[in-house]
């Protein structure tokens, strides 16, 4: 089966991961609450990597001696949705690339991307010392405001124009993904403004329910 799509980008917390998100996985396991730096960055108030900064803080603040290994440890549990690995070969068949464009922490998209055999990732770099302690910093690689722009870099990346990238996400921070691809699916969407600006609604326990409507002549 060929298929007109060169490209698939996929948000990674709420698609891929089975849960809120990556951050907040993390945050569970560290036994902290960043509801307030949330409000915060959701009202504008402050930026994201100062959202970043402070979730890290209160990791410091609780573990002082915490290392990206132990951060690695604690994203290795993270609820995944089904069907991953058929969905990335299928897709794969039919000679489509398939990336991770996120604003979760990027060990976690690397951990998906090599398990189930993704061709890209991109997603925020949480910095750690040479001994593998963590700075208190991170650094953005995915604007949360725009993650069309990384969208984007991928499509030119990988030689696929507009009509050809599909674009799958859950939240409003991905409404600029769905604008910069030629076909949006909105998958599990927690709010309206994802559900207005897709192309396609899917609600399902398994992310191989895409295939259908990328593939279909």
């Amino acid at each position: 089966m060929n298929s007109r799509y060169k490209l698939v980008a996929f948000d990674m917390d709420g698609v891929l991961i089975d849960h809120e998100g990556s951050w907040t996985w993390a945050n569970d396991k560290f036994e902290v609450d960043n509801r307030e730096a949330f409000e915060m960055f959701k009202e504008g108030r402050i930026t994201e990597i100062e959202f970043i900064r402070r979730d890290i803080g209160l990791w410091l603040g609780k573990h002082p001696n915490v290392n990206i290994s132990d951060l690695i440890n604690a994203l290795r549990d993270v609820p995944l949705i089904n069907g991953i690995r058929e969905t990335i070969e299928t897709l794969s068949q039919n000679c489509i690339k398939s990336v991770i464009v996120s604003g979760g922490i990027d060990k976690a998209a690397q951990m998906i991307a090599e398990e189930y055999g993704f061709d890209d990732y991109a997603a925020n770099t949480i910095l750690s010392h040479p001994d593998g302690r963590l700075t208190g910093d991170g650094k953005i690689n995915v604007d949360l405001t725009d993650k069309g722009i990384k969208t984007r870099e991928f499509m030119n990346k990988y030689d696929a124009r507009k009509e050809e990238t599909v674009a799958i996400g859950n939240s409003y921070t991905d409404v600029k993904m769905f604008e910069a691809a030629g076909f949006s699916i909105a998958f599990n969407p927690i709010d309206k403004k994802t559900v207005d600006a897709a192309d396609r609604v899917v609600r399902s326990r398994s992310i191989t329910d895409v295939l259908d409507i990328i593939l279909a002549k």
